[in-house]
């Protein structure tokens, strides 16, 4: 398993005063990692943990509101290791982490996962079945709230196809990590789902092989489950997901989309049916629920129009989200943790072209909110970039939503773009904070973000149209957006470079091998350049086979559309970048489309970052990112340079 490091270290620096000038922009800012990120409160509101910026690395920290005396507790894990990749509170003192990392088995890799506790204190540290479990140990199926240090989780024992495959639930004590057993696993039962109480309640299954899923329920903690759905997804059937269980006997709700955009709608779990609709919008998925302080009532949905909110169904939250909104301004303010009690909030301030800023407020006492941090020390609030949305019409008629940041200060006239297709591709962009977008748009250039067909977030139309699309018409989409500015006279068409990263890396690959002719470059950053091989590795994922039959509704022919097939056609200069312990897509991906395009004799850099992961944890990393993008982009589509035909 990953080795998770503990350590004490002196608390994090002030804040400056608010009436220093200015400090001066240079790229190297843009590189700085969030001082403070994804924050989490305590549950008697006392403590937070959050990512911290450490010496130009990123690690957990675990802090004292009030205790000035108090040291933090900073929690390390080596990427070559690993990566955190959440952590939620079980009690005031206790900590649990989400970790995973990259094994070799049978001589390929294979994803595992684990969770460890963490006291706030000391900073000890304890791996929770990292010895017992197999790939996945570490699915969290219950969370006390009384205080006491419990938890259970499913553990699955062995990565062969044998009885200790189904995972068990375990309840463990997470100041001891000892564990008793709780519910005996089942052939065929992947997942657990607990109420509030902890009593285990609901379970799901996945047959590989016949590639179809159900669902088993029981009214009570004990006794015998019963079958309470089944899906074929060979067949397209989709399985009736509780998302809360609710208290009542039989009561729940579930996120489904019968007329095309995922809403909450109340369900009857004795007879798996699905009843009023609770909550939805007209043209967006929503994509969350946020239970209640009992843990078994519904207090908000998490949604994303042009920028993510909550839909607070709470009245007393409802209310002060209007506050705030009225005070800053709709989508400028957003409530990101509470305490148990949700009477002290953490709210981050900033609109899409800030950096923005964390605050306290308790709702006991009212008056002024307590600054805790700015997530960038030296942009503070600063305003940069205007971000807005827009949407254009592919060359099928279809509506594509995107993302367009203009440099601040220049006429929206003639400028160079960037062309900046997001990951996944199961994902979506929106208003907000970005720092490459921001380095962009201060470098000079328009960037444009689609959310292309196949993006999520949309309704089920928009995203089942992607099916068969990768790299075809989810291309044109993202081509038809430079034609889109171009109409406008926005942009130069003959200034153009495409970049992303993961997916986006893809995008940028294959517009470099089929479109080079209208882009003066390309940069992709942990791109996939091989589909087959992509399919390959997640097959080696937990339940793997859904993943790679999930790419190939996407992309049926492989080989068609995958840029490493291809070398010989790229016809336009391509940055390649990809970190070495990437535990995503594999660093792979880009060394052999390097290989291929040096054996074919194009125009390409590539750049192999050996410390760094799939999502730029580490300051160095980033800053050599933006300073290989800069000279790449000055040297083959300058920012200032007058409008040219391609050389």
């Amino acid at each position: 398993g990953a080795s998770v490091l503990a350590q004490t270290a002196p608390p994090p620096p002030q804040p400056a005063p608010l009436l220093q000038p200015p400090a001066p922009i240079s790229l190297a800012t843009f590189a700085e990692p969030p001082f403070i990120e994804r924050p989490e409160l305590s549950p008697n509101g006392q403590y937070y943990a959050a990512k911290l910026a450490v010496g130009g690395n990123q690690l957990l920290g675990i802090l004292s509101l009030y205790e000035k005396d108090v040291k933090p507790v900073m929690v390390g894990i080596d990427n070559s290791a690993g990566s955190i990749d959440a952590w939620r509170w079980v009690n005031d003192d206790w900590l649990l982490l989400s970790v995973s990392t990259n094994k070799a088995v049978d001589g390929d890799k294979w994803r595992f996962s684990r969770v460890a506790s963490v006291n706030r204190r000391t900073g000890q540290v304890i791996p929770i079945a990292f010895r017992e479990g197999g790939q996945n140990a570490g699915d969290i199926v219950w969370i006390a709230k009384d205080g006491t240090p419990h938890i259970k989780i499913g553990v699955q024992s062995s990565i062969y196809l044998i009885s200790e495959y189904w995972p068990n639930v375990q309840l463990v004590d997470v100041s001891t990590g000892k564990m008793k057993p709780d519910t005996k696993g089942r052939d065929s039962i992947t997942s657990y789902v607990a109420d509030a109480s902890g009593a285990v309640r609901l379970g799901f299954g996945y047959d590989e092989l016949n590639r179809s899923q159900k669902l088993i329920y029981r009214s009570t903690g004990t006794g015998p489950f019963k079958l309470a759905d089944r899906a074929n997804l060979a067949k397209g059937e989709d399985l009736i997901s509780p998302a809360l269980l609710l208290n009542g006997a039989d009561k729940a709700v579930t996120i489904d989309s019968p007329d095309g955009y995922a809403a909450l709608y109340a369900l009857d779990l004795a007879t798996m049916t699905r009843g009023e609709k609770l909550f939805g919008l007209d043209s967006y998925d929503i994509d969350g629920v946020i239970p209640d302080v009992t843990g078994d009532g519904v207090a908000g949905v998490y949604v994303t129009e042009n920028r993510e909110r909550i839909a607070w169904l709470d009245p007393g939250m409802k209310q002060i989200q209007a506050d705030m909104d009225k005070a800053v301004g709709a989508g400028n303010a957003a409530i990101v943790s509470w305490d148990r009690t949700m009477q002290k909030l953490f709210i981050k301030v900033g609109g899409p072209d800030q950096a923005g800023a964390y605050f306290l407020f308790d709702r006991k006492t009212g008056g002024m909110m307590r600054r805790l941090a700015f997530a960038n020390e030296t942009l503070k609030q600063r305003k940069f970039a205007p971000v807005t949305t827009i949407s254009y019409k592919a060359r099928d008629g279809m509506v594509i939503p995107a993302v367009l940041t203009l440099p601040k200060g220049k006429p929206a006239k003639n400028l160079p773009l960037i062309l900046f297709p997001h990951g996944g591709p199961q994902a979506r962009d929106a208003e907000g904070w970005d720092w490459i977008t921001q380095y962009f748009a201060w470098r000079g250039y328009a960037v444009i973000q689609p959310n292309y067909r196949g993006s999520t977030g949309f309704g089920e139309k928009h995203f089942s149209a992607g099916y068969g699309e990768w790299g075809l018409k989810m291309q044109d989409d993202l081509n038809d957006a430079v034609t889109h500015l171009a109409q406008q006279g926005i942009v130069d068409p003959k200034r153009v470079c495409i970049a992303g990263a993961s997916y986006g890396g893809y995008a940028a690959m294959r517009g470099a091998q089929r479109d080079g002719d209208k882009f003066r470059c390309a940069i992709s950053y942990a791109g996939v350049s091989d589909l087959a091989a992509l399919a390959r590795f997640d097959r080696r994922s937990l339940f793997g086979r859904e993943y790679a039959a999930s790419l190939k509704k996407k992309a049926p022919d492989f080989v068609a559309v995958s840029p490493l097939r291809f070398p010989e056609q790229f016809s336009t200069p391509i940055l390649i970048m990809h970190g070495k312990i990437d535990l995503r897509v594999p660093v792979e991906q880009s060394r052999k489309m390097a290989d291929k395009l040096k054996e074919a004799g194009k125009s390409y850099r590539y750049i192999e970052q050996p410390l760094a992961d799939h999502h730029f944890s580490r300051q160095a990393d980033r800053l050599q990112f933006l300073q290989e993008v800069d000279a790449f982009l000055v040297q083959h589509n300058p920012p200032d340079a007058p409008a040219a035909a391609k050389p």
